[in-house]
This record gives structure tokens, sequence and C-alpha cells, in this order.
């Protein structure tokens, strides 16, 4: 399994806004990382008997006074243009906090219910292999009477599954948009069993190799988890609270149809809550347990020195005596002396070693 790279641009947890301190109320200002691609316009109109898809530039041309009895799906890639979240706002009279809140993409996932449309912030998350960490983007839906605007910071394919259900004319061409907008939430909620599965995975190796032979990089690795854990409980745990304030909004844009779909995705987005849970525990016993083994350690390295300090501390005494040359000591005069301060410390020496073995001390 790869193991994640230490160097690579980790997501901030808190983005900086500083461009909007002091800014009016409604000041359309974008804050989030700045994309280099163009900002990208997919509209899908749809109903029972066809589908018409394309890629526009002028907003101009995706009016909901223009769909008649149609579906429309309009999808904007890219926020970084707040001149065309602008334009789009003025066609579909979204009220300029609401737009202020798409080019703000450090919202928590939340719902907001107006006269004639409900604005819902999500968030969307993606799993990069080679480093073994998330990626977090906002996007923030608009559902009204017939259309559903879709804001994203960058193209995704998270929601590929439903484009394709709306070509091949399942089920969700009979409904209006706010099936559509459950079909979104719900392919959402399913990425994040894949992203689970992913890091659960993951986590388990780690924990084998805590277990058998823990290295240099596991610790780092088990931060480098928990950080990760940490993002997604933001971007779940209140997701729980949208899907629950939506399954009983008594809103006329969601029928009681629709609310029941969205009980389903609630029970989803509790089980998912239960795994991440689950996975924290882990790794916070996997860090006690890493902690606790570097500390078994450090003291079997400290006991070993340690008795082995013990061992040659006498036979330095009886060196020390021997090397102050004092005038009057008979050994140092007599024949055998030499040989016998040997043999009385390698005795001692010994005697102390066989001491520590009897006692399990080495």
């Amino acid at each position: 399994m790869s193991k994640p790279h230490t160097t690579h641009h980790k997501p901030r947890l808190i983005k900086k806004r500083g461009k909007k301190v002091g800014a009016a109320p409604g000041t359309l200002v974008h804050i989030g990382d700045i994309s280099n691609l163009v900002t990208d316009i997919h509209y899908i109109r749809y109903d029972q008997s066809a589908v018409h898809e394309q890629e526009i530039v002028d907003v101009s041309e995706c009016a909901h006074d223009q769909l008649a009895h149609q579906t429309g799906w309009i999808n904007i890639d890219g926020l970084h243009n707040p001149d065309i979240i602008r334009s789009i706002g003025e066609r579909f009279s979204i009220h300029p906090l609401v737009q202020e809140d798409i080019l703000n993409t450090d919202h928590r996932p939340k719902i907001e219910v107006h006269d004639d449309y409900l604005y819902i912030v999500i968030k969307v998350l993606s799993f990069n292999e080679s480093t073994q960490s998330l990626h977090n983007e906002q996007v923030s839906l608009i559902v009204g009477d017939n259309y559903l605007l879709s804001f994203g910071e960058q193209p995704g394919t998270v929601f590929d599954g439903v484009r394709s259900r709306i070509r091949t004319g399942q089920k969700i061409r009979e409904l209006g948009p706010d099936y559509l907008a459950y079909a979104l939430i719900d392919a959402v909620v399913d990425n994040y069993f894949l992203l689970l599965e992913k890091f659960g995975d993951a986590i388990e190796d780690l924990e084998e190799e805590l277990i058998q032979q823990p290295g240099a990089g596991t610790l780092n690795r088990i931060h480098h988890y928990k950080r990760e854990m940490l993002l997604l409980r933001k971007a779940i745990w209140p997701m729980r609270e949208v899907l629950s304030s939506l399954s009983r909004d008594e809103s006329v844009i969601l029928s009681r149809d629709i609310r029941l779909y969205l009980r389903d995705v609630y029970d989803h987005s509790i089980h998912i809550i239960d795994n991440m849970e689950t996975l924290r525990e882990l790794l916070a016993g996997m860090l006690d347990l890493y902690m606790s083994s570097s500390s078994q350690r450090l003291n079997e390295t400290m006991k070993t020195l340690t008795l082995f300090a013990s061992i040659f501390m006498p036979l330095t005494f009886i060196a020390g005596v021997y090397g102050m040359n004092f005038e009057f000591m008979p050994e140092l005069h007599w024949r055998w002396g030499y040989p016998l301060i040997m043999l009385l410390m390698a005795g001692i020496g010994a005697g102390l070693l066989y001491y520590f073995k009897r006692r399990n001390w080495l």
C-alpha cells in the first residue's frame, strides 16, 4: 500500500477570508482555492419524453421561465468568477446573501428555506490514492419549482451516475427538481460510504503494521489519518442535520414522497457516522498503543543499560582504588596481585550477570 507523502499540500481546516473583512453584506468575493480552469456551465432540460443537453456560455440561455413543463438542471463548475454567479443570481432572482454564500466555500452543510426556492450546501469529498488524503469541495444546490442550480468548485465525477440516469430515461425523468436534488444528495452520501471503505482498509493495514513492526513513519501516518478523519467529520456531521431538516420540512418545493426518500438518506448518514466514529476511536487507540509501545521499548533499553552499568560499577571502583598510586600498597609489589585482581573483577562481573539472569532482569 502506498504511504502518504509528507510534502504534499494539505487542505486547510479553516480557509482564509481576509478579503471579506469589512465588506458589506452581499459582497461577492470568492473564498477558497483559486482554479485556473474556465467556468463550465452544463445545462440539461428533460421531461418524460426527451432530454436536451448542452454546454452554454451565456447564462441568458438558461432562464427558468423558458422551461415550460420541463425540468432544468444547470450545473456550474468553477466559482472563481463572481460576475457569472451574479448574472445567474439576477436571472433566477437569487438573494444576494445566497450568492455570497455560494462563493464562500468554507460553509458547513446547511439548508435555507426561501419563498420560492431552497438553498442547500453540501460537501463532496474525494480520495487521493497516492497521498491517502481527502479533497474537500463545497457544492451549493438551489431547488426551485422547475429548476435546480448546482454550483461546484471544480469538475467532478460524483454526479455522473445521476446524469446517466437522466439520459437513459429512468424514473428520475418522471419527477421534478426535488427528486433531482434527492438524487444528487444521495450520490454524495453514497460516496461517503466508499471513502470510509478506503479509509477502513488503510487503517487496518496501519494497525497490522503497528502490532508487528512499527517503523519511524508509523506515528506520522496515524496523525495523518486522524487529521483526514477530522475533515470527514466536519463534512458528515452537519450533513445529518441537513437531511433531518429536509425530511421534516413542509416547504412546497419538496413533495411528501420526496421527504420519504430523504428519510432513507438520513438513515444512511447515521450509519456513516457510526462507522466514522468507530474508525476515529480505532485511530485514538492506535495512537495510545504506539506511545505505550515506544515507552516500553525505551524502558527496556534503559533497563539493559542500567544493568550493564551496575555490573561495571564495582569493577570501576576496584580499578579506581588501584589507580590512586599510593606508595604503600602491598598488592602492587606482589607477583600475583594483578592476575588475582583481574580474576576478582571477572568473578564479580560474572556473579552479577548470573544474578540478573536468575531474576529475569536480562
